[in-house]
């Protein structure tokens, strides 16, 4: 169990610092604020929930459950009639004691999901299969306790992802989850049309990215940072954002330039 301590953000939302990695899970300026930025509005996955389409996330670090959240409080708050599909994984789960002391609730309209998310975090610490399946309102979601690399979707996974939200830890502290291969078996998973966000901004993590098939872009950062990462698998869902040369990425990569 990873040694966490509860942060206050300047926004007021709750963040956990953890004492195990030396890093913020989210940024400390705020941490809904950051994530309703970074992997609902710059993904698109806001507009498409307001033109009822298919949302299939993928997500790397389902840490204190708030991007679950924020997912199924927009889907309700929208009246949405997507059909949602929210896939994560987490090899090291927080407390359910210590995700009860998080206060998103006051940062959502149906508080309500809240306590549904909360109710996940003790089937993550029973010793029972490692894979967690509860409805959040109109979210199927599935939670899997394990390291990415023992990741299995299988018979849980009805169809490619058309989101990935990538939020482990950065590549300095967590570099086994910033490789190309890991890039790699997420394009594999993903739709041809798939959109990929980070709050990352490294070029050796756009170069990973690059090297595991993926087009990255440059954007604007949340909260005081100057720059994140979007990729897609699809070029024209990149237009009006500053596209990065993949091919000199890749070559600088396998060059040797950049080590993780």
């Amino acid at each position: 169990m990873p040694k966490v301590r509860i942060e206050l953000c300047r926004d007021g939302s709750h963040t956990l610092y953890s004492e195990t990695r030396g890093s913020y899970y989210h940024n400390p300026n705020g941490a809904v604020e950051e994530s309703l930025y970074i992997y609902f509005e710059r993904p698109g996955i806001i507009e498409a929930l307001k033109e009822n389409k298919p949302v299939s996330v993928m997500e790397i670090g389902f840490g204190t459950g708030l991007n679950l959240l924020l997912l199924a409080n927009l889907a309700k708050k929208l009246e949405s009639k997507s059909q949602i599909s929210f896939t994560s994984v987490e090899a090291y789960p927080i407390s359910p004691e210590e995700a009860g002391l998080l206060n998103y609730r006051e940062f959502v309209v149906y508080p309500e999901l809240f306590d549904e998310v909360l109710e996940i975090f003790p089937s993550l610490h029973s010793g029972a299969d490692a894979i967690t399946l509860k409805k959040i309102g109109s979210v199927n979601a599935q939670i899997h306790r394990c390291l990415f690399d023992d990741f299995d979707p299988g018979a849980h996974h009805h169809s490619p992802f058309t989101h990935v939200l990538h939020d482990p830890f950065d590549p300095e502290k967590n570099p086994e989850l910033w490789t190309p291969a890991v890039f790699e078996r997420l394009r594999l998973l993903s739709g041809d049309e798939a959109m990929l966000v980070t709050y990352g901004a490294s070029t050796k993590a756009r170069a990973s990215m690059a090297v595991g098939g993926w087009l990255p872009a440059r954007a604007p950062g949340a909260l005081g940072k100057r720059e994140m990462t979007v990729a897609s698998l699809s070029e024209p869902k990149l237009n009006g954002l500053k596209r990065l040369n993949e091919i000199r990425l890749r070559d600088r990569w396998n060059a040797g330039e950049f080590k993780l």
